[in-house]
């Protein structure tokens, strides 16, 4: 029998339209540290890759691609991970140090989430692991469990 299971998500590629600029933001914001640049034909480097602490094996990729960039303006890509409340109550508290605008705490589908935006207008959530218990359901634009996945 043929084994098809997953191991897991490789990389996650966020368009961006100034590649300096938002390496220098994740590098400050994330602790995004650069493992592999891209240069195109022309020798440009138009693409960086590396990890961001806590994101295991998964590799975070930035591509200069305005075009792309702009029609990912305000939607969210991608949720980072936090352990519970504590970790996003001190994540909130670097960002402010950090002078990055972001949301209040907000109790999510499952869990608690911090909202923030990179420099080209991506939402990235900052999600807990830890669930609060709240029953969202039925909440405009908040997640109902299905299936096996019912309470």
């Amino acid at each position: 029998m043929e084994d098809t299971e997953l191991q897991g998500i490789f990389a996650v590629k966020l368009p961006v339209r100034d590649l300096t600029r938002s390496r220098q933001w994740y590098e400050r914001v994330l602790d995004f540290e650069v493992a592999y640049e891209f240069s195109d034909a022309d020798g440009v480097v138009r693409g960086v890759a590396g990890k961001v602490p806590g994101s295991g094996q998964t590799l975070i990729g930035l591509r200069q691609s305005p075009k792309h960039a702009k029609a990912a303006d305000g939607f969210n890509l991608v949720n980072f991970a936090v352990q519970d409340h504590a970790a996003l109550t001190r994540w909130a508290a670097r960002l402010d140090r950090l002078e990055v605008k972001h949301s209040p705490i907000i109790d999510a589908s499952v869990g608690w989430i911090i909202v923030l935006s990179d420099p080209d207008g991506i939402e990235l959530h900052l999600y807990t692991l830890e669930k609060h218990g709240i029953d969202q359901s039925g909440r405009p634009g908040y997640g109902t469990p299905t299936g096996k996945h019912r309470a």
